[in-house]
């Protein structure tokens, strides 16, 4: 049915609902179901990073028996943290899912490597003045962005699998060689 001018649709609702049940629905689609009604899904959610510039790396278990580790985000959070002034903040959980749908999706066998993850603003700032395209308002610090690379997954297919999820920016840098992932409105550059 076509939406009638005036109506709302509610994109946010959509796009958590989406993001709640991405990563066991791309997981399930591609799992054998042997003989099953139900496809298998895993029980745990893992993630593995490499910080590009602290060189700290990191594989966890972030989400087990149908719940978040807390213990394992606070590590997600602190390999995220702002390398500049040691600032940690929260990693929206939804960035989190969106990493490991598309680590799920693109069949990648490596780590995402880390660019950038929370910014505090003094650090924000401090790149507005010496490099283009960075927002004033970014993402980064708010813990809702983050710029990755799978190095064993071509930066093109990369981008093509996250904007085909419609949950939220994609920004492909590739001259940088590097992908731009936010839990903003779903668009493209």
């Amino acid at each position: 049915m076509a939406q009638q001018y005036g109506e709302k649709t509610s994109t946010n609702h959509n796009r958590r609902k989406f993001l709640k049940n991405a990563s066991a629905s791309a997981l399930a689609a591609s799992l054998p179901t042997l003989g099953l009604a139900k496809p298998i899904v895993p029980e745990e959610k893992t993630l593995s990073f490499l910080n590009l510039h602290t060189h700290e790396t990191l594989q966890c278990c972030y989400w087990k028996d149908n719940q978040l580790n807390l213990p394992a985000l606070a590590k997600i959070n602190y390999i995220l943290r702002d390398h500049r002034t040691q600032e940690i903040a929260q990693i929206d959980h939804n960035i989190i899912e969106m990493l490991h749908t598309l680590h799920s999706l693109t069949q990648s066998n490596s780590a995402f490597e880390i660019i950038s993850g929370y910014r505090s603003a003094k650090t924000n700032e401090a790149l507005r003045n010496s490099t283009s395209g960075v927002a004033k308002r970014s993402l980064h610090m708010q813990g809702k962005a983050i710029d990755v690379r799978l190095p064993d997954i071509e930066l093109k297919k990369l981008r093509d699998v996250a904007i085909s999820l419609q949950a939220g920016g994609v920004g492909y840098y590739s001259r940088s060689g590097f992908l731009h992932l936010d839990t903003g409105r779903p668009r493209n550059w």
